[in-house]
């Protein structure tokens, strides 16, 4: 066991954040110019249901499993102050989590879902994000 001090212990979910930054930094360095006003976070479940199980259809802004939310993209837009907020996509970590072997197919899984939010952010086609895949 490692004290909470030493650099090599961190919980689940700073691990996963972890993951989601090293995920996210290649978009980020080719597409960085367009992205400064997008954040990205972190839940650890969607607060987000479909409404019919077994007939689901998301809108673009949701990146599903079938029921399964794994991603959200949410548009900028005010709050109920009447405040500005930013746009976001939201990680939902244990439906994500579940789904990988490793931590290389949790890596490889999380690339997959910010490219496809971020081309829905940008409005153009995911193999424009990352014509590598």
């Amino acid at each position: 066991m490692l004290p909470p001090t030493v650099p090599a212990w961190r919980t689940r979910g700073q691990q996963f954040d972890r993951l989601v930054l090293e995920a996210f930094a290649p978009l980020d360095s080719r597409w960085h110019d367009r992205l400064t006003k997008l954040d990205i976070a972190v839940d650890d479940v969607p607060k987000i249901r479909a409404l019919h199980p077994d007939s689901v259809t998301w809108p673009d802004e949701v990146v599903a499993d079938g029921a399964v939310p794994l991603s959200r993209l949410i548009p900028a837009g005010v709050d109920s102050r009447g405040e500005p907020t930013r746009a976001r996509v939201v990680i939902f970590r244990k439906p994500l989590e579940l789904r990988a072997n490793d931590p290389d197919d949790l890596v490889d899984l999380l690339r997959e879902v910010l490219v496809q939010q971020i081309a829905t952010y940008l409005g153009v086609e995911p193999d424009v994000i990352d014509p590598e895949n």
